[in-house]
């Protein structure tokens, strides 16, 4: 019997190419590119000629998917090889230097000053011959109000600026700063120096993208000069322009925990909205015009149209990934009109995909790129001949359960959550955003002369926002970060499930998410402990986990718009499946070290808090009960011994430094320790090396006050008698820490060093007989952190 053959869909041929581009991203180590090219040219021998028997077929089809994946491969090494060489050299760190070039896309405006890109022109960054664009801040003077902020999107300026390579917080989960900075292209990162004062050489910079950022600029601020205060005026700006900075915190706190960020800038769905606007009108009008009716059919025309806008809107809106998607599906929709042909929804789907990675080989890094793709494939998944049989109502209804249900392991994956409300969220955001607020914000961002639809927009905003606040109250699903054979059967399921109907068994598909949402746990052994010093730049923060138990040692910095807490801190305690500490200590009155408390706090529950900040410093702590620490407080976890060490009784009624009233913990399990010294410096050394040095004694410390010269003196080193020590500090921060001195101090004391700004978070797992040490620098190794 002759077997049918079997042809392999092209869009299969488009993921072949996208899985290589982001096989490249996962690699320790760039391949040179002298002999990746040989692997697709290796793959293509694998290609037999066209065969009659059916085994052979499939063979030669699949080398054909493996050449296309060495090609994906092979294409993003070279890419990347080239986007290194853009790069700020080593050797030119710390120098400052005279730059000219123009300012790039729209500057962040922060309570400080700016921060904004700054493309070079040809030849004008000395002694780093590739670099092409860095991100700067600007600082503006102390005391002056209001604070200015003097460079704008499209300018040309010469300043001088101290520059440094990319880098940025490493953490076993959570966002990749570094690669980031390597998808768009930034090759170094700095800050404006004040003299020689910068020079403005051109309002408007020549060429294109100079006059689409000041057009976008001055969209932006005349939307935000309309709404003066209103409280949404950053979401009609951001659906305009995509200026996502714009946006408060709180706000993008609502709408992350509603699962409706995707709407609150450009999005794949308000794209193909206007430009399905843009081309129903022209062909509305093309067929009321016979001499343009009779020379080319009216469906071209309203195809060519509707590309056009979708065009436009994109650029608009600054071109992000969302927006590349929908108008590289839109141009080969309009492209197969105008041929007068009709390829699959997937076909166009994966030519999309192609196109994205094409364009970018980066692009699987960001999250919006699976999420993205994902829910239209979703949505074409359970659309074929499906949702408009259902209804209006029964068909939006299958097509929000489709998404949520498909999305729910890529979010799982991605963030450790899922927001519960986002179905009933989406429902009646989807509708709102799309089809009256973006229309008018549109029309009231561009008719600059008409400024009702900007105030209709924002009023029917604001009363989304409310309920969208009020739906956030709602709880989360969270879990720990699972495994790739738990995501790849609950992606299975989710294909099984949403089959059509009449397919027999389609509940066993829910079985298949079990292991996604049931994961193995892995927790210390009872008188075990793990210690993870997180990276969270010039601050502390470490997350103590015993068997049952789990504790916050300070909670790292403020950055400003955002802090440590929100960005560092709970996006590890929701890899760990938990947003709960059974209690919090909060050494002292620095903001490198309490900076993150109030986000952290209002997501996560703590038992209970100990700590040397006044009360009056505190009042947005929410913890049921709070006591100041105390030198004598002990408590046993699970056969694990913590021991407060300092400040003692009596500091609480003399006038001691804030640095002087850290809280000193000691952790035991066994024959091991961890000290854990906050910003301690010599006069607290001195006075518990002389009061309790039998309590001091630890195979790990953690160096007081980021390894200023003022700490971890060698007597004190004498006393401790560490065999690891560990400094949490900022790269290349202002203070130099750690000093020089000290780190000499604790070479000769024989102890291994460990750094956050080289080895990023670093994990401890204490037993009673031994310590051992894993560092994120060589669990996420990737080939663009250059320094580690």
């Amino acid at each position: 019997m002759r077997l049918a053959r079997f042809e392999v869909p092209f869009w299969f041929y488009c993921a072949a190419f996208a899985a290589g581009t982001g096989w490249l991203q996962t690699q320790e180590r760039l391949p040179a590119v002298a002999w990746v090219w040989a692997w697709p040219l290796a793959a293509s021998v694998l290609l037999l000629p066209r065969a009659r028997q059916h085994a052979l077929d499939l063979t030669r089809q699949g080398a054909i998917l493996l050449l296309v994946a060495a090609l994906g491969f092979a294409y993003a090494a070279w890419r990347a090889e080239l986007r290194l060489a853009e790069r700020l050299p080593a050797q030119a760190e710390g120098a400052d230097v005279m730059l000219a070039g123009r300012v790039s896309g729209l500057p962040q405006v922060t309570p400080w000053g700016q921060v904004f890109d700054f493309d070079l022109a040809p030849g004008q960054a000395p002694g780093a011959p590739g670099l092409r664009r860095v991100r700067l801040s600007w600082y503006a003077p102390r005391g002056v109000e209001p604070v200015p902020r003097p460079f704008r999107a499209g300018q040309a300026w010469r300043l001088a600026a101290r520059l440094k390579q990319p880098h940025g917080q490493l953490n076993f989960t959570g966002f990749d700063y570094e690669a980031w900075l390597l998808q768009h292209a930034i090759g170094a990162t700095g800050y404006v120096r004040a003299q020689p004062a910068p020079q403005l050489l051109a309002q408007e910079a020549a060429g294109f993208s100079a006059a689409l950022d000041a057009m976008r600029a001055r969209i932006r601020n005349h939307i935000l000069q309309v709404l003066g205060q209103a409280p949404y005026a950053g979401v009609i700006a951001a659906l305009v322009v995509g200026d996502q900075q714009a946006i408060p915190t709180w706000q993008w706190r609502d709408f992350n925990r509603t699962g409706v960020t995707h709407l609150m800038s450009i999005s794949g769905l308000h794209v193909t909205l206007l430009a399905g606007l843009a081309a129903a009108l022209a062909g509305w009008t093309w067929r009321r015009v016979p001499y343009l009716a009779l020379r080319w059919p009216a469906h071209n025309a309203a195809a060519v149209v509707g590309f056009a806008a979708a065009l436009g809107y994109s650029l608009l809106a600054g071109f992000q990934i969302p927006a590349q998607r929908t108008l590289f599906m839109l141009a080969a929709v309009a492209g197969g009109l105008l041929l007068a042909r009709r390829p699959s929804a997937f076909s166009l789907l994966g030519l999309a995909l192609l196109t994205v990675c094409v364009f970018d080989p980066w692009a699987t890094l960001a999250a919006g790129f699976w999420l993205s793709f994902g829910a239209v494939a979703a949505l074409l998944w359970v659309g074929e001949g499906r949702i408009g049989r259902l209804g209006t109502l029964g068909g939006w209804a299958l097509a929000q359960a489709a998404v949520t249900l498909a999305l729910a392991p890529a979010l799982l994956l991605l963030f450790q959550q899922v927001s519960l409300v986002s179905p009933l969220a989406n429902a009646l955001a989807i509708p709102l955003v799309s089809w009256i607020i973006t229309p008018l914000a549109l029309l009231g961002g561009l008719a600059a002369g008409w400024q009702a639809p900007l105030v209709w927009a924002q009023e029917l905003m604001a009363g989304l926002g409310d309920l969208l606040h009020a739906l956030a109250g709602w709880p989360m699903l969270v879990r720990p970060q699972p495994g790739w054979a738990a995501l790849l059967l609950a992606l299975a399921g989710v294909a099984w499930m949403l089959l059509p109907r009449g397919m027999p068994a389609r509940w066993l598909g829910a079985l298949m998410f079990l292991p996604l949402l049931w994961p193995p746990e892995e927790r210390p052994a009872p008188g075990h402990f793990d210690a993870t010093v997180l990276d969270v730049g010039q601050g502390t923060a470490v997350l103590l986990q015993t068997a049952r138990h789990r504790l916050l040692y300070d909670s790292g910095p403020s950055y400003g718009e955002s802090d440590a807490g929100e960005r560092v801190v709970l996006p590890a305690l929701r890899a760990a499946g938990e947003l709960r500490l059974d209690g919090l200590v909060l050494t002292h009155n620095d903001n490198d070290h309490i900076g993150g408390a109030a986000s952290l706090l209002r997501e996560a529950d703590a038992g209970w808090l100990l700590t040397s900040v006044p009360l009056t410093a505190g009042t947005a702590w929410p913890v049921p009960r709070r006591l100041p620490c105390v030198r004598g407080q002990h408590w046993r976890w699970d056969g694990v011994d913590f021991d407060m060490l300092n400040p003692p009784p009596q500091a609480y009624h003399e006038a001691r430094a804030d640095n002087a009233m850290s809280c000193v913990l000691k952790i035991s399990s066994g024959s091991q320790a961890l000290l854990l010294t906050g910003d301690a410096e010599r006069p607290t050394e001195a006075e518990m090396a002389a009061e309790v040095p039998r309590s001091l004694s630890s195979s790990v410390l953690m160096a007081g006050h980021h390894g200023s010269a003022t700490s971890t003196v060698p007597a004190f080193l004498a006393a401790v008698r560490p065999s690891v020590v560990i400094f949490s500090a900022g790269y290349r921060n202002r203070y130099g820490h750690p000093h020089w001195r000290v780190l000499g101090d604790v070479r000769r004391a024989g102890a291994t060093i460990y750094r956050t700004d080289r080895d990023g978070a670093l994990r401890l797992r204490f037993e009673p007989q031994a310590v051992t040490v894993a560092s994120a620098a060589e669990r996420r190794r990737r080939y663009w952190q250059l320094r580690r």
